[in-house]
């Protein structure tokens, strides 16, 4: 392997691992709320809880990412069809799941691939409706966004590569609130993809406030986009599944803490959606702070850990290789 491809590979790594691990974390609080963990917080890997799994199982957030992460390493390219093919899968089947059984389908996306099965087209399978802002899109987004880092010759994140995000995240949100979460968090991870650091993360936002400036839904994200975030108390902090709340909560716990460590400790910590806002800050403190940094006894009971290592290893080789 040349450093080149290397390099890729530690990138990629710390990346899912730190998504993936953020999952399991929060996989045995979900629901949980922050009232809860107030009074008992979460500070390590735990068992059961409330889908009553071994510990380290990780949950339809890490599954759909692996499947997106497969697609495009399979592929070769962003191919719809491929990737609605291992989501249906998934969703019917326990496909790239830790023991075969699928658990935490959201509404949206159970209809989503409801709708491909039936007709087996990626046109309108994503809803469309103001109730379709879940986070369903933005937890599997992040495989994208490196894909388009490792593969394209650009210079500057725009048109082409978001216009590519959105198509991926139409397959099962297509509400334009929905694409454009992931569209402010693929303007973060690009940055911090060029430089790990906190400023690049800032710079991401800002990147993306200038892109969406003129877009309708620009005033659903006017508290990320107007600088508040990172001084807002816990208080004010939502962690739902909505998406703008998911995006918000998780980006939050990037901006006020300084290791993966804390930051998905904290996510976890909030209640309600603790999976997934967990795995979506956990993926970007892992690009931020290197797989090096997350705790080894975390990543030594993540389930299936070989099998996430080596689907890193063939990305790595066949985006910077081929």
């Amino acid at each position: 392997m040349d450093m080149k491809t290397e390099q890729a590979y530690s990138v990629i790594k710390s990346a899912v691992f730190g998504h993936a691990i953020g999952d399991a974390l929060g996989v045995p609080v979900e629901f949980v709320p922050r009232k809860h963990l107030l009074r008992s917080p979460i500070k390590d890997m735990l068992a059961y809880g409330s889908h009553n799994v071994p510990v380290g199982t990780w949950s339809d957030d890490t599954s759909m990412t692996l499947c997106t992460l497969e697609s495009l390493t399979q592929i070769g390219k962003v191919d719809l069809y491929d990737m609605m093919d291992r989501f249906a899968m998934w969703g019917n089947s326990g496909y790239m799941t830790p023991n075969g059984k699928m658990f935490g389908i959201g509404r949206s996306t159970l209809h989503a691939i409801a709708k491909y099965s039936r007709n087996h087209s990626v046109v309108d399978c994503g809803g469309r409706s103001d109730r379709d802002n879940g986070n369903g899109s933005l937890m599997r987004i992040l495989p994208v966004i490196l894909y388009q880092h490792f593969t394209a010759d650009h210079t500057a994140y725009g048109n082409t590569e978001i216009a590519e995000i959105q198509s991926v995240s139409a397959l099962t949100h297509a509400h334009p609130r929905s694409d454009m979460a992931c569209g402010i968090y693929a303007f973060v991870v690009s940055e911090v993809l060029k430089k790990n650091s906190m400023i690049s993360v800032e710079i991401g936002i800002e990147k993306a406030k200038g892109y969406y400036a003129e877009v309708p839904e620009y005033l659903a994200f006017s508290r990320l986009f107007s600088g508040a975030l990172r001084t807002a108390d816990v208080t004010e902090i939502k962690s739902s599944g909505y998406v703008v709340d998911t995006l918000e909560a998780a980006i939050w716990c990037v901006l006020t803490t300084g290791s993966y460590q804390d930051c998905v400790l904290k996510a976890v910590n909030l209640g309600d959606d603790t999976d997934t806002v967990a795995a979506i800050a956990g993926g970007l403190a892992g690009l931020l702070y290197g797989f090096d940094t997350i705790p080894e006894a975390w990543v030594s009971k993540l389930a299936l850990r070989e099998k996430l290592d080596a689907m890193c290893m063939d990305a790595a080789v066949q985006w910077v290789e081929k």
